[in-house]
């Protein structure tokens, strides 16, 4: 299992702009979360043992997010032709049997993955309401086969600073998992 670190970009970089299916076929884009106080773009695949490791808990806490009106939204990246099992038919059958409420986008291209830096799966995106980057890092500390209990901790946090109009702690630390799966010669130059 190789691992890979989140790339960390700036902090207040601005969320790129993204339009991609969901599990359903319907566009999803950034305008869309344009009112809510936030948005996370999580970049995970269904294959990954890291968002494996951590899906339920995943899963559990990004539903109280919405419900709190952050905006959510997943993407898969990985090359498809390699990797089937994370391909559009099997990320709505991952969407059910996960339970994520939050739309499951399929970035085929792998140009989304590129404009927000995403290096693994999972790897974390947060925005604030004026779509500005106030944390990109890991879930928490545990990993698979570290004995560490799945919190969500680290991210938690910073939603939650985030939704009570306080600074978000810019001390971060970074996501590992797996690489995306990039298509041949489309891997971009931070990654490497």
């Amino acid at each position: 299992m190789a691992r890979t670190p989140s790339t960390m970009r700036a902090l207040g970089t601005q969320a790129p702009n993204f339009a991609l299916p969901d599990t359903t076929g319907a566009l999803v884009s950034l305008s869309d979360y344009s009112d809510r106080p936030g948005l996370l773009v999580a970049f995970i695949c269904n294959h990954c043992p890291f968002v494996i490791h951590l899906r339920e808990v995943l899963a559990a806490v990004t539903r109280s997010y919405m419900e709190q009106g952050l905006g959510v939204v997943a993407v898969s990246s990985n090359d498809v032709d390699r990797y089937p099992q994370d391909g559009p038919a099997e990320m709505a059958v991952e969407r059910r049997a996960a339970g994520y409420a939050f739309p499951y986008l399929f970035d085929e291209s792998q140009e989304v993955a590129k404009a927000y830096g995403a290096a693994c799966t999972p790897d974390f995106f947060l925005y604030d309401g004026n779509g500005q980057l106030c944390y990109r890092g890991q879930f928490d500390a545990s990993r698979p086969g570290n004995d560490v209990d799945v919190t969500g901790a680290d991210l938690t946090a910073a939603v939650s600073a985030l939704l009570s109009d306080s600074p978000v702690n810019s001390e971060q630390v970074p996501s590992i998992g797996c690489n995306i799966k990039w298509k041949p010669g489309n891997a971009p130059p931070y990654f490497g």
